[in-house]
């Protein structure tokens, strides 16, 4: 099968987009399909097997209000409704990547005939465009972003910054217009199919549940490194919604009992997020934040800590649950989103408390840390569960099921 992927930006340290593009893709030429993908900055990192369009976009967010090289750029009507756009407070990338997108499939499609359209969550308006080339489309739905609206409008402080957030997920109309008329939806998670199901009004029943996989041979203890005692670890904790706040909330309830150690990956490297908490509750010497760091010495990171703890307030899957277990590692996870369905039941591979909730955070802690055994135990069982559950040529296997489908019902 020949599959034409698009990923407005595609690089593993976007976030979870990326990790998928550079796993997904992989897996699929594993599979024996030929894969395409077109991509915006910042470009994916995928094997040499996969040919990359590069569709070069302003980047304004990159710049930080620089103008763009080269400005004469400026004066083509997309690059112009870009530049407005962004500093208007918008986010333009999912519609101006999309009619690029488009305006190179048009071109690339006159010497190639793909299979099958996969979208990464771009769901931009020049999709509907491409419904013309009469080729099966599928999107994929990592979680409903209006999710991230409401956290990000109720935790901005004042009118102005709430007008901001507002402003910036003002491409959410668009993306539930757009995703409504793909033929077949993959999501994540059970948790995140009904969610979008009910949030973007999609009718259940076009959705298909793929579960996101794990690099199984990378994220594996390295027994090499020590855990080191009372130690934790959060990844992704910069935002309201990896509630980071909670958990800072928590190791202050216990800072007079325990000597912690809580180590905070990704985001910016002075903890930019939460330093005031951070002073206020007087964890200085407890919190150490790492920025972003490569995957080898996440798996370090991961090997030297005795628990990592997941306390978003929402997840359409969670990768960095699944990747602390693959490691061995057991997991204190909230209850958000879908969570539960990757660390499994209460007790097993994990502990799962309630979001939110610094006080549940704080028992769970303290629980885990005064009992070897059962750390040892639940850290087993999550490294037996990722590798049953979540691994890369499984998710490719029934995601091209999912193109299959799509592609039966458009040629009926």
């Amino acid at each position: 099968m020949k599959i034409c992927l698009l990923s407005y930006r595609g690089h593993p340290f976007g976030g979870g987009q990326g990790i998928y593009i550079h796993h997904l893709t992989r897996a699929l030429h594993g599979l024996g399909h030929e894969v395409v993908l077109l991509s915006g900055p910042p470009h994916p990192n995928v094997i040499e097997a996969v040919r990359v369009h590069k569709l070069e976009s302003l980047d304004l967010y990159a710049r930080l209000g620089r103008l763009p090289e080269r400005p004469l750029r400026m004066v083509t009507p997309l690059n112009f409704f870009e530049v407005v756009s962004t500093l208007a407070g918008v986010f333009p990338e999912p519609f101006t990547f999309s009619i690029r997108a488009c305006n190179r499939l048009r071109s690339i499609r006159r010497r190639e005939r793909f299979d099958v359209i996969h979208d990464n969550q771009c769901l931009g308006y020049g999709l509907l465009l491409m419904k013309g080339f009469k080729i099966p489309m599928v999107s994929t739905i990592h979680h409903p972003v209006s999710v991230d609206r409401d956290i990000d409008v109720k935790n901005a402080r004042g009118w102005w910054q709430k007008s901001k957030m507002i402003r910036w997920y003002s491409f959410l109309p668009m993306q539930r217009f757009v995703a409504r008329r793909m033929d077949k939806i993959v999501t994540v998670s059970y948790n995140s199919a009904d969610d979008t199901s009910r949030l973007f009004k999609i009718p259940r029943d076009k959705f298909r549940v793929v579960h996101n996989g794990v690099d199984i041979d990378l994220f594996n203890r390295d027994r090499s490194v020590a855990r080191e005692p009372d130690s934790l670890i959060v990844v992704g904790g910069h935002s309201p919604l990896k509630g980071l706040a909670h958990l800072l909330g928590a190791i202050r309830l216990l800072k007079d009992e325990r000597q912690l150690k809580l180590t905070v990956v990704g985001g910016p490297p002075d903890g930019k997020y939460s330093p005031g908490l951070v002073r206020d509750y007087g964890l200085q010497d407890v919190v150490t934040f790492t920025g972003r760091i490569s995957p080898e010495d996440l798996v370090r990171r991961y090997s030297a800590s005795q628990v990592a703890v997941v306390p978003s307030l929402y997840e359409g899957f969670g990768f960095p649950a699944a990747e602390a277990m693959s490691c061995g590692v057991p997991v204190i996870s909230t209850t958000a989103g879908a969570l539960p369905e990757v660390v499994g039941p209460d007790g097993e591979a994990g502990l799962l408390v309630p979001p939110g909730d610094p006080e549940a955070l704080a028992g769970a802690i303290r629980r885990l840390m005064a009992d070897d055994l059962l750390r040892q135990r639940m850290g087993q069982a999550a490294r037996k569960r990722v590798e049953s559950l979540f691994t890369w040529r499984e998710a490719a296997r029934k995601t091209v099921a999912v193109y299959e489908e799509a592609r039966a019902d458009v040629h009926h």
